[in-house]
């Protein structure tokens, strides 16, 4: 009877060490599934979103130089006319992320800064210049810079910027959706994500 107690106990024993491993293996594997969904997740959001703008002004470029000791002021003039398609946007393939496999957590360690990129088209009209100040390549220089400092106030000043970050955040939040389904969760930095409209309320920092 003893014997068959004993022999009862051992299977019991063996068929639940079996099962708890099988249990394990599963959690493992299932672990595993989810850890390479997030990076293919993380992988296929990683790209360039972009918001365009575009710009126009005209200004009047004016330079003059004292010549013969001072006697005499010698003056050139453009008018400058500018078409600029300007771009912000986010290369959300240099996320810094970790993944915490034990405790479920996406973490969300940094974001790249928005790139700002211009593309002038500068015309020139009613180019006039008294015959000792004439224009030179300085000029055309001084003028990219001014066009380029006044598009960099009038987008300081647009929508284009936050626009693009609300495009950023709505790409985020795909991390969220992605990992509350799994039953992970989703952190900025130290931060837990709780909700989507919880990501409008982060202070990014790039």
């Amino acid at each position: 009877m003893r014997k068959i107690l004993f022999g009862v106990v051992i299977t019991l024993l063996v068929l639940f060490t079996f099962k708890y491993c099988g249990n394990q293996k599963k959690d493992r594997i299932t672990l595993q599934e989810n850890t390479a969904l997030i990076q293919e997740q993380i992988k296929n959001v990683g790209k360039l979103i972009v918001t365009e703008g575009h710009f126009s002004e005209v200004f009047t470029y004016k330079n003059s130089k004292a010549v013969f000791a001072d006697l005499l002021e010698a003056k050139k003039q453009a008018v400058v006319i500018v078409n600029a398609d300007v771009t912000v946007g986010y290369d959300l393939s240099k996320i810094e992320y970790k993944i915490d496999e034990k405790n479920k957590i996406l973490q969300i360690l940094s974001i790249p800064k928005e790139e700002i990129k211009i593309s002038p088209n500068i015309e020139y009209y009613d180019i006039q210049a008294d015959f000792l100040n004439q224009f030179e390549a300085d000029d055309y220089n001084n003028i990219k810079e001014i066009v380029k400092q006044s598009l960099m106030k009038k987008i300081e000043g647009s929508d284009l910027k936050s626009n693009a970050q609300n495009r950023l955040l709505s790409e985020l939040s795909k991390f969220f959706i992605l990992t509350n389904s799994m039953g992970w969760k989703l952190q900025y930095n130290e931060t837990p994500i709780e909700s989507v409209d919880a990501l409008k309320l982060i202070d990014l920092k790039f």
